[in-house]
């Protein structure tokens, strides 16, 4: 085996465990299965909604605000976070139903209604403004 194939060989097996995690949602966060949100919101949960995508970089940077803002506090531990990949569901009735235009979508939904929403936003008063309507 030659150096150049040992360097791409040992770079490609690194990073498969990062490529395993990377479409899992973060610590605190429940992954979208068809149902879950509508089952939340039918328990009376409050749910904060994150349409992403593991490539988007607008989504990675909603992801830094969100976990800065909820790190240290639990003023939003009453609050559901769902993480909804917009590979696999951006054509499905989670999304459609809901007129999302784009990945990098936040909504924040309580019973019937949506409270609030941004669309591809990284500002953090924004966000954090966001989340305080679910509180």
């Amino acid at each position: 085996m030659n150096r150049r194939h040992f360097l791409i060989t040992s770079a490609a097996l690194a990073s498969l465990p990062m490529a395993a995690n990377a479409q899992m949602a973060p610590e605190g966060w429940l992954d979208y299965e068809p149902g879950l949100i509508q089952s939340l919101l039918n328990e009376g949960k409050t749910v904060f909604v994150d349409y992403s995508a593991t490539w988007c970089s607008t989504c990675k940077a909603q992801e830094r605000v969100l976990e800065q803002l909820r790190a240290g506090t639990d003023k939003y531990e009453d609050m559901t976070f769902v993480r909804v990949d917009w590979d696999e569901y951006g054509r499905h009735a989670v999304t459609t139903s809901r007129k999302i235009p784009r990945r990098s979508t936040l909504i924040v939904l309580r019973g019937s209604e949506e409270l609030g929403r941004i669309v591809a936003g990284t500002r953090v008063k924004d966000i954090q403004a966001l989340m305080e309507l679910g509180i």
